[in-house]
């Protein structure tokens, strides 16, 4: 019997197109909330989801009693995964990182030229008929300081997109070799380091206990006055109430997000300020970066449950 693969969340037609030309029967349902996909996974050998369904360890128990073997993620991030759930079961996890990475990177460093040269202000006050170029001096990224904490897929690619905007490159990733620091174009600080001294301060790591509100007040309080934080990695990194404060007191120079703790954020007080830049976790979103990820998860199914089912 050919497998069953479940779309849960609305991927890129390359997924598939690549599952059925394996003989792979596909269901398209998007939408589902973690009730609702622990009723319908039962019949399917494979689960294939973004960021927006949530397997928990409900589905995937349900999933097991039935046919499930296998969940692939189009991305790099496994929070919306149960994965220790997962491995209990004996449901094999998948997924791409890196083929987003490119994306987020030019994110990163496309916030930090919008929070240097205050271009938010810019877009807002011209389009509301102000003209206010006297109030919108900024500052140029050439010769400051980026500090990376993490250095990753994505943080390599920031470092080496910030070399060629002459920003001098610093970071800290604890699993990873000063020399290959090196390699990668920056020079290996500590955390404290790079908070007391970068002029940018841009996070590449993955949600977990250890990391989660990694930049809360206490660390808010040790960076340099005036310094830029930029998160587009993961939600939930940065303690969002102590930022408010650090920026409405003008400590932070200011802040940009691509990812919240909640997501939408609501009526998050940060929207209301000046100093801070927000966009809605679209870090992964281009057209080059989804073909490569729904691309590459169908491959891992293919390639997994072509001798599993």
């Amino acid at each position: 019997m050919a497998p069953s693969v479940l779309l849960s969340d609305k991927i890129e037609s390359v997924c598939p197109d690549i599952l059925k030309k394996a003989g792979f029967s596909v269901t398209e349902k998007s939408g589902l909330s973690p009730e609702e996909l622990a009723k319908e996974i039962g019949q399917y050998d494979g689960l294939v989801v973004r960021s927006a369904t949530t397997v928990t360890k409900e589905v995937l128990v349900a999933g097991q009693k039935g046919s499930l073997k296998i969940v692939g993620r189009a991305g790099a991030g496994l929070d919306n995964i149960d994965v220790a759930a997962a491995q209990e079961l004996g449901v094999k996890v998948v997924n791409t990182p890196g083929l987003n990475a490119n994306a987020v990177a030019e994110l990163t460093i496309a916030l930090a030229i919008v929070l240097a040269r205050k271009l938010w202000v810019a877009f807002s006050s011209i389009k509301e008929g102000r003209w206010e170029k006297k109030g919108l001096v900024g500052t140029e990224l050439s010769g400051k300081v980026i500090g990376l904490v993490g250095l990753g897929f994505v943080g390599r690619l920031v470092a080496k997109k910030a070399q060629a905007l002459d920003l001098k490159v610093w970071a800290y990733d604890p699993l990873i070799k000063p020399e290959d620091v090196k390699k990668a174009g920056a020079e290996p600080k500590t955390l404290d380091a790079i908070w007391a001294g970068a002029d940018y301060i841009s996070l590449h790591l993955p949600k977990t206990k250890e990391t989660t509100n990694l930049v809360d007040a206490k660390v808010l309080s040790q960076i340099k006055k005036g310094a830029f934080l930029i998160n587009a990695a993961r939600g939930g990194l940065v303690d969002e109430k102590a930022l408010y404060d650090s920026l409405v007191s003008g400590h932070l120079g200011g802040a940009a997000l691509d990812v919240f703790s909640q997501e939408p954020p609501g009526a998050s007080p940060l929207l209301s300020l000046p100093n801070f830049v927000a966009t809605p976790h679209v870090g992964a979103s281009s057209l080059e970066a989804q073909l490569n990820v729904a691309e590459e998860v169908a491959k891992l199914l293919v390639e997994y449950l072509g001798g599993q089912a």
